[in-house]
């Protein structure tokens, strides 16, 4: 096991698979699963989407979460030393793994602070304002001020540092096993309210229902499926599984690290894609149905901050008084959401800088706070005084917080995956994985061991160059 008494303190532990299990599902379910996946399941054909993704799920996605967390609990460290003990050649990797975190989480705080906003503005009755001003307009005002953004982002992040601070039983476990649990039964109540949801429109005199919406989310639509859109889907539903999971960033390293032997890795990485999995499955039941009901196919085509923060807004205007309460709990779910993630994110940072300068968790939060405190700032000022815009490879265009994202999910990302696979595959073999993973399971065997073999070596290394080639609009 590597490194001393000192440093075990210092990072600390979780006391059981289902504090891991909830503290890795948690950082799995974010933003992605509540604005990104249902955007795609309902451009990409809804139940063929959602088969696509399943399949990747428990192929793609088992291999590479099952991989980083069996070289965190191997190594029993960091991100940022475990990919150099696994083998020396590739203690690079783990520079790279661990500057991903540090990208992400300052414009995912400003992000989480959007949406704190919108939960404060429902809990305390001001959704008038938002129905007043006009949704649209609401959001462009709010991200434009000089200094509303900033004071919603550093609350947002501030709590993230309170709960890191506080170490990984106290902290990061205690705020899972009472986050995920709301987080589930919200998700689930939201989602039977949606299903009963209709709308008339008063123009065209159309009556939609959610149960409508409902269908064109769950039945596979294969009209016009050629091979190149299946490739389409296949990659949409590989690159949502991809971010969704939180590999490729430290994360699971960092969380394997803390995870017990005792532990049977492949049991703890099926919970942790079912909730993932779930959970987005929830997010698109809520939103597809919702969002059809009230706005048509029109209104399916909307995805990210506009699909968050404009149409559902507009949504939640068209139900009356009701859509108030409706509006504050879906936007709580959403914090919640965000919360799991973002602070996976900073323990992934605190994690390596314990390790890398042996101080304590409360310093080394601090300096992981105030670093990121200044770049969020930054990436707020990106929406006003800093504001400039530039096109990426890939076709987009952006400012700050779209470079940020675009350098790190589209380019680094996948990078860290590939090599790893490359790294696990052919220069270490899967048996240091496969060995690992086998501690736990007492004697039983894995099922999937053919299977993680030929995905770590072949398939999963293919998927991610298409991912990386897509970065730069090569098809």
């Amino acid at each position: 096991m590597v490194g001393g008494n000192m440093e075990e303190k210092a990072r600390g532990s979780f006391t059981g698979s289902i504090g891991f299990i909830l503290a890795a599902a948690g950082s799995a379910i974010g933003l992605g699963n509540l604005w990104r996946f249902p955007y795609l399941a309902a451009k990409d054909g809804g139940g063929l989407f959602l088969l696509v993704y399943l399949v990747l799920m428990l192929t793609f996605g088992f291999t590479l979460m099952l991989t980083e967390i069996a070289i965190g609990r191997k190594t029993n460290i960091s991100p940022l030393q475990a990919y150099g003990v696994i083998h020396k050649k590739f203690g690079f990797l783990g520079y790279i793994a661990s500057i991903i975190p540090v990208i992400i989480f300052p414009y995912y705080c400003v992000i989480g602070g959007w949406v704190l906003k919108y939960a404060m503005s429902y809990l305390s009755l001001q959704s008038k304002t938002i129905d007043q001003t006009g949704a649209k307009e609401y959001f462009l005002s709010f991200i434009t001020s000089d200094y509303k953004a900033i004071i919603w982002f550093l609350i947002f992040i501030l709590v993230n540092a309170i709960i890191i601070s506080l170490g990984v039983e106290k902290g990061v476990e205690k705020a899972s096993r009472i986050i995920m649990p709301i987080l589930l039964v919200m998700i689930v109540g939201i989602t039977i309210f949606s299903l009963t949801l209709s709308y008339t429109d008063p123009v065209t005199k159309e009556t939609r229902t959610a149960i409508d919406g409902l269908k064109i989310y769950l039945i596979p639509n294969g009209s016009g499926l050629t091979f190149q859109k299946f490739l389409r889907v296949v990659v949409d539903a590989s690159g949502q599984m991809f971010y969704s999971l939180s590999v490729a960033m430290g994360i699971m390293i960092t969380y394997g690290s803390y995870c017990s032997k005792k532990s049977n890795l492949s049991t703890c990485v099926n919970r942790i894609e079912l909730f993932d999995t779930g959970i987005a499955f929830l997010a698109g039941m809520i939103i597809i149905p919702t969002v059809y009901a009230f706005q048509g196919n029109e209104g399916l085509s909307q995805a990210g901050p506009s699909l968050l923060f404009i149409s559902l807004p507009k949504i939640f205007e068209e139900m009356g008084a009701f859509g108030c309460f409706i509006g504050a709990l879906f936007f709580l779910l959403v914090v919640f959401a965000a919360l799991t993630s973002s602070m996976s994110i900073l323990e992934a940072i605190t994690s390596c800088i314990i390790d890398r300068f042996h101080i304590e968790r409360k310093k080394a939060t601090f300096i992981a706070f105030a670093f990121s405190t200044i770049v969020g700032i930054i990436v707020c000022l990106g929406y006003n005084r800093l504001y400039f815009e530039m096109a990426f490879p890939n076709g987009s265009k952006g400012q700050i917080l779209d470079l940020l994202d675009y350098v790190s999910n589209n380019l680094l990302l996948p990078i860290v995956a590939l090599i790893t696979c490359v790294m696990i595959g052919w220069v270490c073999k899967p048996k240091v994985v496969l060995d690992e993973v086998a501690i736990g399971m007492e004697g039983k065997p894995l099922y999937r061991k053919g299977l993680y073999i030929l995905m770590i070596k072949v398939v999963a290394p293919i998927i991610l160059v298409v991912i990386l080639l897509q970065a730069f609009q090569v098809f």
